[in-house]
Protein backbone atom coordinates (compact mmCIF):
# COMPACT_ATOMS: atom_id res chain seq x y z
CA UNK A 1 0.00 0.00 0.00
CA UNK A 2 1.69 3.16 -0.66
CA UNK A 3 2.10 6.30 1.37
CA UNK A 4 -0.49 8.82 0.37
CA UNK A 5 2.07 11.65 1.30
CA UNK A 6 4.56 10.79 -0.61
CA UNK A 7 1.96 9.71 -3.59
CA UNK A 8 0.50 13.63 -3.02
CA UNK A 9 4.19 15.28 -2.85
CA UNK A 10 5.23 12.66 -6.09
CA UNK A 11 2.41 14.37 -7.68
CA UNK A 12 2.70 18.19 -6.66
CA UNK A 13 5.91 17.51 -8.30
CA UNK A 14 5.08 16.48 -11.39
CA UNK A 15 2.34 18.88 -12.43
CA UNK A 16 5.05 21.71 -11.37
CA UNK A 17 7.41 20.22 -13.73
CA UNK A 18 4.30 20.22 -16.41
CA UNK A 19 3.47 23.54 -15.53
CA UNK A 20 6.97 24.62 -15.75
CA UNK A 21 7.30 22.97 -19.25
CA UNK A 22 4.13 24.62 -20.24
CA UNK A 23 5.06 27.60 -19.61
CA UNK A 24 8.60 27.98 -20.64
CA UNK A 25 6.90 26.40 -24.19
CA UNK A 26 4.21 29.89 -24.13
CA UNK A 27 7.41 31.87 -24.20
CA UNK A 28 8.77 30.20 -27.14
CA UNK A 29 5.33 30.63 -28.58
CA UNK A 30 5.06 34.14 -27.86
CA UNK A 31 8.33 35.24 -29.02
CA UNK A 32 7.17 35.06 -33.19
CA UNK A 33 3.85 36.86 -32.96
CA UNK A 34 5.69 39.30 -30.95
CA UNK A 35 8.33 40.32 -33.00
CA UNK A 36 5.92 39.75 -36.50
CA UNK A 37 3.17 42.11 -35.17
CA UNK A 38 5.83 45.02 -34.05
CA UNK A 39 5.53 44.69 -30.21
CA UNK A 40 8.74 45.40 -28.57
CA UNK A 41 7.39 45.30 -25.09
CA UNK A 42 6.10 41.69 -25.40
CA UNK A 43 9.00 40.20 -26.97
CA UNK A 44 11.48 42.65 -24.56
CA UNK A 45 9.52 40.98 -21.35
CA UNK A 46 10.62 37.54 -22.42
CA UNK A 47 14.13 38.37 -21.47
CA UNK A 48 15.07 39.24 -17.66
CA UNK A 49 16.49 43.29 -17.38
CA UNK A 50 20.19 42.27 -18.48
CA UNK A 51 19.15 39.11 -20.68
CA UNK A 52 21.39 38.74 -23.52
CA UNK A 53 20.48 37.63 -27.44
CA UNK A 54 23.32 36.08 -29.42
CA UNK A 55 22.23 36.71 -32.72
CA UNK A 56 25.86 36.49 -34.75
CA UNK A 57 26.93 38.79 -35.82
CA UNK A 58 24.69 41.25 -32.96
CA UNK A 59 24.52 41.08 -29.84
CA UNK A 60 22.06 42.66 -27.69
CA UNK A 61 22.50 43.39 -24.38
CA UNK A 62 18.93 43.92 -21.76
CA UNK A 63 15.42 44.50 -22.89
CA UNK A 64 16.18 48.00 -24.47
CA UNK A 65 18.58 46.36 -26.84
CA UNK A 66 16.06 43.74 -27.63
CA UNK A 67 13.23 46.28 -28.14
CA UNK A 68 15.38 48.77 -30.53
CA UNK A 69 15.90 45.39 -32.45
CA UNK A 70 11.87 45.19 -32.99
CA UNK A 71 11.59 49.01 -33.53
CA UNK A 72 14.53 48.86 -35.80
CA UNK A 73 14.36 49.70 -39.73
CA UNK A 74 15.68 46.23 -40.74
CA UNK A 75 13.39 44.64 -38.62
CA UNK A 76 10.13 47.17 -39.60
CA UNK A 77 11.27 46.57 -43.07
CA UNK A 78 10.71 42.40 -43.02
CA UNK A 79 7.64 42.62 -40.89
CA UNK A 80 6.12 45.34 -43.63
CA UNK A 81 6.64 43.15 -46.18
CA UNK A 82 5.61 40.10 -44.47
CA UNK A 83 7.83 37.84 -42.52
CA UNK A 84 7.06 35.35 -39.63
CA UNK A 85 9.59 33.96 -37.19
CA UNK A 86 8.90 30.39 -36.98
CA UNK A 87 9.94 27.90 -33.60
CA UNK A 88 10.41 24.45 -33.56
CA UNK A 89 9.08 21.84 -31.23
CA UNK A 90 11.65 22.66 -28.45
CA UNK A 91 13.87 19.73 -26.98
CA UNK A 92 13.32 20.93 -23.20
CA UNK A 93 15.61 20.09 -19.99
CA UNK A 94 14.29 21.81 -16.68
CA UNK A 95 16.41 21.53 -13.79
CA UNK A 96 14.84 23.49 -10.86
CA UNK A 97 15.04 27.24 -11.30
CA UNK A 98 16.69 26.82 -14.60
CA UNK A 99 16.09 25.46 -18.02
CA UNK A 100 17.31 25.06 -21.51
CA UNK A 101 15.55 24.86 -24.35
CA UNK A 102 17.10 23.94 -28.21
CA UNK A 103 14.75 24.58 -31.01
CA UNK A 104 15.45 25.33 -35.21
CA UNK A 105 13.71 28.46 -35.87
CA UNK A 106 13.20 29.82 -39.34
CA UNK A 107 12.66 33.36 -40.80
CA UNK A 108 10.06 32.58 -43.79
CA UNK A 109 9.93 35.93 -45.77
CA UNK A 110 7.00 36.67 -48.59
CA UNK A 111 8.37 37.45 -52.19
CA UNK A 112 5.73 39.41 -53.40
CA UNK A 113 7.21 39.52 -57.19
CA UNK A 114 6.04 35.83 -57.25
CA UNK A 115 3.39 35.89 -54.13
CA UNK A 116 4.87 33.45 -52.58
CA UNK A 117 6.92 32.64 -49.77
CA UNK A 118 10.72 31.54 -49.27
CA UNK A 119 12.45 30.30 -46.15
CA UNK A 120 15.22 33.36 -45.60
CA UNK A 121 17.13 31.65 -42.83
CA UNK A 122 17.12 28.63 -40.85
CA UNK A 123 18.73 28.49 -37.46
CA UNK A 124 19.04 26.62 -34.56
CA UNK A 125 18.51 27.96 -30.72
CA UNK A 126 19.64 27.32 -26.94
CA UNK A 127 17.41 29.47 -24.85
CA UNK A 128 18.58 29.74 -21.67
CA UNK A 129 15.75 30.16 -18.64
CA UNK A 130 15.62 30.87 -15.18
CA UNK A 131 12.53 31.53 -12.83
CA UNK A 132 12.00 34.46 -11.61
CA UNK A 133 9.56 36.38 -8.82
CA UNK A 134 7.53 37.03 -12.31
CA UNK A 135 7.89 33.22 -13.47
CA UNK A 136 10.23 32.22 -16.25
CA UNK A 137 12.25 34.36 -18.30
CA UNK A 138 14.98 34.37 -20.88
CA UNK A 139 18.18 34.93 -19.40
CA UNK A 140 20.19 34.34 -22.79
CA UNK A 141 19.65 33.26 -26.35
CA UNK A 142 21.84 31.84 -28.82
CA UNK A 143 20.67 31.61 -32.60
CA UNK A 144 23.02 30.16 -35.25
CA UNK A 145 22.89 29.54 -38.58
CA UNK A 146 22.40 26.31 -40.48
CA UNK A 147 25.03 26.90 -42.82
CA UNK A 148 27.46 23.58 -41.87
CA UNK A 149 29.42 25.49 -39.25
CA UNK A 150 30.54 23.32 -36.53
CA UNK A 151 29.02 25.68 -33.92
CA UNK A 152 25.64 24.97 -35.17
CA UNK A 153 26.22 21.82 -34.77
CA UNK A 154 27.87 21.70 -31.22
CA UNK A 155 24.34 23.48 -29.95
CA UNK A 156 22.47 20.68 -31.60
CA UNK A 157 24.98 17.92 -30.12
CA UNK A 158 24.60 19.73 -27.00
CA UNK A 159 20.63 19.10 -26.34
CA UNK A 160 20.91 15.52 -27.15
CA UNK A 161 24.39 13.79 -25.85
CA UNK A 162 24.39 12.14 -22.70
CA UNK A 163 26.39 14.37 -19.79
CA UNK A 164 29.70 13.01 -19.11
CA UNK A 165 30.68 11.40 -16.08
Amino acid sequence: MPDHDQVIIELQRRVRELEDRLALLQILATYGPAVDSGSPAPAARLWTDDGVYDTDPTVLHGRAAITDMVTGELHQQLIHSGAAHLQGLPHLEVAGDRAVATAYSQLVLRDEASDSYRIWRTGVNRWEFIRTENGWQVTHRVNRQLDGSAEARELLRAAVDEPAD
